[in-house]
């Protein structure tokens, strides 16, 4: 009884602390709108701005709740939120919760083959360079790693796409199919064609940080007692990071992937632009270019709980990963 209790207090606390973060991301966003120089409705009219009268514009204001004051507009929209709504996005002309669900669909192909990537590359050359510390291959892959981790994400994708698109002609220029192909006769093959290149760039963002603290956490692996005994019985270093370094540096390494979702899907809305790959990445801009309130707030609503969803998982797998971690602690 005394567990379940625990157990309520915890996942109550839980989804206290989300709604909490989520309303502070509403209102951190929708306050950095408010601060943007950009007209929502000359952006929303864009080159018919010219052809419009004050009258015309004064209803389309009234219409999409531009004339309100920002205050009124946020509580409105907190409102909706509460009923079930997201509300409705004047650039695509449907609910923002459509549109969220469509370009996720995309994007999610995107983001999670570029995650699990990163994750394993990443995982498997911090565990190499970290038990062969020292070594000509462990600087060679910290070299990589350094120069990876300083380079411009939009740089990268603008020369991926002339070297292997332009150059060699080996991967497609953009979108997510061929152009002028209708979605539904895509087939698999053509999709995973056109992610490759995307998928690649993208999860160069993580490799360079989870190899980094991966190589860490063997090299402490390697200079601690247990190591010195496993070398006294006659282990070799490889038999030492397969028995001791894969559980030990696993934990830091889920962390940082789980951690590390806001950072990649802020890296996919460079790559999504640079590819003109259709995702929820591309939405953003749009949305951000154009002033869509709604669609921005919807978005960025989104996005927390991706993340935070994320770090739950990364806590619920601990126990897996190492049993002396316990999670029943008052």
């Amino acid at each position: 009884m005394a567990l379940d209790v625990r157990l309520i207090q915890q996942i109550a606390s839980r989804l206290v602390r989300l709604i909490l973060v989520l309303l502070c991301v509403a209102a951190v966003s929708f306050g950095l709108i408010m601060l943007s120089p950009i007209d929502p409705i000359d952006a929303y009219l864009g080159s018919q701005m010219a052809q419009v009268s004050p009258d015309q514009r004064a209803l389309i204001a009234e219409q999409w709740g531009f004339d309100a004051p920002p205050a009124a507009q946020f509580s409105r929209w907190l409102s909706q939120l509460l009923s079930g709504e997201l509300g409705w996005s004047h650039i695509y002309n449907q609910p923002v919760s459509d549109v969220i669900s469509q370009r996720f669909q995309r994007s999610i192909l995107l983001l999670g083959s570029a995650w699990l990537l990163a994750l394993l590359v990443g995982f498997a050359l911090g565990i190499i360079a970290g038990a062969k510390e020292g070594s000509l291959l462990d600087r060679l892959i910290c070299g990589y790693v350094y120069v990876t981790a300083s380079t411009p994400t939009f740089w990268l994708a603008m020369l991926a796409l002339l070297l292997f698109s332009v150059y060699l002609g080996w991967m497609p220029t953009c979108c997510a199919g061929p152009t002028g192909v209708v979605n539904q006769d895509v087939s698999t093959l053509t999709r995973l064609h056109h992610l490759i290149l995307p998928v690649a760039t993208l999860a160069l963002l993580g490799i360079a940080a989870i190899t980094l603290h991966t190589r860490a956490r063997m090299v402490a692996l390697m200079r601690s007692d247990i190591a010195l005994h496993a070398f006294a019985q006659g282990a070799t270093r490889f038999d030492i990071a397969w028995r001791h370094g894969i559980r030990h540096a696993s934990l830091p390494a889920i962390t940082l992937a789980f951690a590390s979702l806001g950072e990649l899907f802020g890296g996919s809305i460079l790559i999504e632009q640079v590819f003109a790959y259709p995702g929820l990445g591309q939405a953003t801009v749009e949305a951000g270019l154009r002033s869509d309130v709604p669609l921005l707030l919807g978005i960025a609503l989104f996005t927390a709980l991706f993340v935070s969803i994320g770090n739950l998982i990364a806590d619920s797998l601990y126990q897996l990963i190492d049993p002396r971690i316990s999670k029943e602690q008052p």
